[in-house]
């Protein structure tokens, strides 16, 4: 790994839960020696992308991330376009709603209404979605390119509870189920006791570039409450992919074998 991946990496390490880390702790995370991880954070926050606290010595984000995000959203308005639809969904449903961008490689949690019930999903800003566990990364799959497609289902998927699909087989028919339904559905795929659905966001080439989910305790739902979220997080889609793209989009069923 090079220097700039080993920066990222350290970056990678902050999230929502841990916004603050000592250099001991980002050490043993990362498994770089701490003279090495020193050095990764002097040079990292002299560029302003982590600051350190002048009482507890530990790290956190620096100003500089804002600054490349701001100018990220200025130049492809994704979350300001897809919170107000992801509001409102919230409200509409009584549930947990998360959006998620696909970069990278990974499809990432970028913005969560929380329900206000008191018996409520709850999901982190930053964290990385399964495309194979969960509704957002199966109605990710459903509406990407077939290659992307075939380069995740062909590699081994780990199992985060005993509900997770895991096949090969049994993942493509969830995704061929989504493509010709519009939603996914996943029931406990990666957290028990929870319920999903998820739509795709789509890019002018008819392919996803996110998703928006609907999380609600399993114990609320039933076939048709879970039908009518799903038609509800589907017209959520259409409108914030009209809004992205200025014009309506073509979906692109990926019902490959």
């Amino acid at each position: 790994m090079g220097t700039v991946g080993k920066a990222i990496f350290l970056l990678d390490l902050f999230t929502a839960r841990e916004p603050e880390l000592g250099l001991s702790e980002l050490s043993r995370r990362s498994g770089f020696d701490k003279a090495t991880t020193r050095r990764l954070l002097v040079s990292l926050s002299q560029n302003g992308f982590v600051e350190q606290d002048v009482e507890s010595r530990r790290y956190r984000l620096g100003a500089g991330i804002s600054r490349l995000a701001r100018i990220r959203e200025a130049h492809f308005p994704f979350l300001q376009i897809s919170t107000p639809a992801a509001r409102e969904l919230s409200l509409q449903t009584g549930e947990t709603v998360h959006l998620s961008e696909f970069s990278a490689g990974a499809l990432a949690t970028v913005h969560v209404e929380q329900s206000t019930r008191a018996n409520r999903v709850n999901v982190d800003i930053g964290q990385i979605l399964p495309l194979h566990g969960t509704a957002s990364g199966i109605a990710f799959l459903a509406f990407s390119r077939p290659e992307l497609v075939k380069s995740y289902v062909d590699h081994p998927l780990p199992a985060f509870t005993s509900h997770t699909i895991t096949g090969r087989a049994e993942v493509m028919a969830a995704v061929r189920a989504a493509a010709a339904r519009g939603y996914s559905q996943s029931s406990q795929g990666y957290e028990e006791g929870v319920f999903s659905v998820a739509a795709p966001i789509l890019g002018p080439d008819g392919y996803a570039i996110g998703t928006l989910s609907v999380a609600s305790p399993l114990s609320r739902i039933d076939d048709g409450l879970a039908a009518r979220h799903g038609e509800a997080v589907m017209d959520a889609c259409r409108q914030i992919s009209l809004s992205l793209n200025g014009e309506p989009v073509g979906t692109r069923l990926n019902l490959a074998s």
